[in-house]
Formats: structure tokens, C-alpha cells, sequence
């Protein structure tokens, strides 16, 4: 009656005994019938969305989170929730920063860097510096090494605008050594490339390699200072997240931190 109402038309002829669709409503009909049919899937698919976390999400992240951290958390995810999928913005902090305030990620991973106010930073882990080497190296044998010892070593350079480099050149400079590099890339896992070519070796954080990575080279801890980067995650102060970039907040948040 209210559609009738608002139509000017009248649907259904009543009297009575029986209700008729007038020809009108018999028109109408099949259309109704398929609106009805739309609403009641788009609320299903929702109620699904939210029961089983279902849908897909973007996250943005360094490049140095895809070596061993990531590929961990996608297998576990994946296997949860195999019909989610996950668009990967992979760039620099500052990019990853820019992308979820953007609105082109839910979710970001980067070294923490100047407080935002519309972004909410969780801590995720501590990651230090560690000194990268392929046998044989005069450093090769030691269970740690200092900053000192880095002043006759060939290091290949990792990007200015990294933090990595930022890290490492602050920590230098105080013991007045300067890089001694033929070579400077963008990314560690170039980095660790060139190590296990034997073009030398390289300063990274700790969670880019792991032993057995690559046969003969060798993560020796860095001291006289422990150097770490600071991760966290990051993801926009006044949104809700998707249940499916949730699910991925959760376990990210469980797993352990990387050695």
C-alpha cells in the first residue's frame, strides 16, 4: 500500500475474498521478485563476510618484510582463509605511510618514523642490524663484530632514502669511518645477492637473512652498539578495517618476531 501510495498506481486489485495482481503488478512482479532476490544475497554475502572474515584486502609494506616474515603469514592465512585474497603495495616507509593514509591499503608495515594523527602504530618487533659476510672473510669466524671492525671492510651500499643506510651511516660517522663501497642498491635482498656473489659484504636487518639462505655466507651480530629498527604496523585511526584485513591484523599480532 505505501508503494502504491508513492507510485500512484495500484499493484493489487482487493477485495474481499482474494487479492489480484492488477496488470500493473503483474508486470512489476518479476521485477520485485529479483530486487527481493539481490537484497537478500548482498545481505547474505555480507553476514558471510563478517561470520568468516571473507574478502580481499591491500596491504602495503617494505620490501625487506617479503624475505621470511610475510611468506609465513600468508601460508598460515591462506590456509584459514582460502578464498581471501591479499593485493601487496610493496615500497619504501614513507610509501607504505602515504598509501594508508591514501585510502590505497587498509593495512601497512614500515619502520617507525614520525608519529601521524590519523594513523594508530602498533609495535610489532625490534629488528637489529647484523653484519653480512661470505666466506671466506677475515670477519667470517667471530660470533660478533663491532662498528670499529667495519672500517677496513668493502660494504655494499644500501639506498640513502632506506633507514637501513640512515642507521648505518649515523653509526659510522660517529666512529669517523666512511663507507668503502663500489656498489649501492635499493633493496636488501639485492643486497644479500651481491653478498653471495662475493662483491662483499653488507650491513641488513637481521630478519632479511637467515642461515642456510645462501650456501657459504654468514649473519654475524653487530654490537658496541646493538643497533635496531623499530617495525610496526600502522592502519587509519578512524576506519574499521574489512574482517578480512581483521583476520590478518590478528595473526600478524600473534606471530613471533623474527630472529
Amino acid at each position: 500500500q505505501k508503494l502504491e501510495a508513492y507510485l500512484g498506481l495500484k499493484l493489487l486489485d482487493r477485495t474481499t475474498r482474494r487479492v489480484d495482481l492488477t496488470a500493473v503488478g503483474r508486470d512489476f512482479l518479476p521485477r520485485a521478485r529479483a530486487l527481493v532476490q539481490d537484497m537478500t544475497q548482498a545481505v547474505e554475502r555480507l553476514k558471510d563476510m563478517s561470520l568468516r572474515s571473507r574478502g580481499n584486502f591491500t596491504l602495503a609494506c617494505i620490501p625487506s618484510m617479503t624475505t621470511h616474515v610475510l611468506p609465513e603469514l600468508f601460508r598460515e592465512y591462506a590456509h584459514g582463509f582460502p578464498e581471501n585474497r591479499i593485493r601487496l603495495l610493496d615500497g619504501s616507509s614513507n610509501e607504505v605511510r602515504d598509501a594508508v593514509l591514501g585510502g590505497r591499503a587498509e593495512l601497512g608495515i614500515a619502520v617507525q618514523g614520525d608519529r601521524h594523527p590519523d594513523l594508530q602504530e602498533t609495535p610489532l618487533f625490534a629488528d637489529p642490524l647484523v653484519f653480512i659476510c661470505r666466506e671466506p672473510h677475515p670477519l667470517q669466524d667471530r660470533t660478533s663484530v663491532t662498528w670499529s671492525d667495519m672500517r677496513d671492510t668493502e660494504l655494499i651500499g644500501v639506498s640513502s632514502f632506506m633507514a637501513t643506510r640512515i642507521f648505518m651511516d649515523y653509526q659510522l660517522a660517529r666512529r669517523g669511518i666512511r663507507l668503502q663501497s663500489h656498489y649501492e642498491v635499493q633493496h636488501h635482498a639485492t643486497a644479500v645477492n651481491l653478498v653471495a656473489a662475493g662483491v662483499g659484504g653488507a650491513i641488513l636487518p637481521s630478519s632479511t637473512f637467515q642461515p642456510g639462505d645462501r650456501p657459504g655466507v654468514r649473519k654475524i651480530a653487530l654490537t658496541h652498539p646493538v643497533v635496531r629498527r623499530k617495525v610496526t604496523l600502522l592502519q587509519p585511526r578512524r576506519s574499521t578495517l574489512s574482517p578480512a584485513a581483521q583476520a590478518f591484523r590478528g595473526l600478524l599480532l600473534k606471530a613471533p618476531a623474527p630472529r
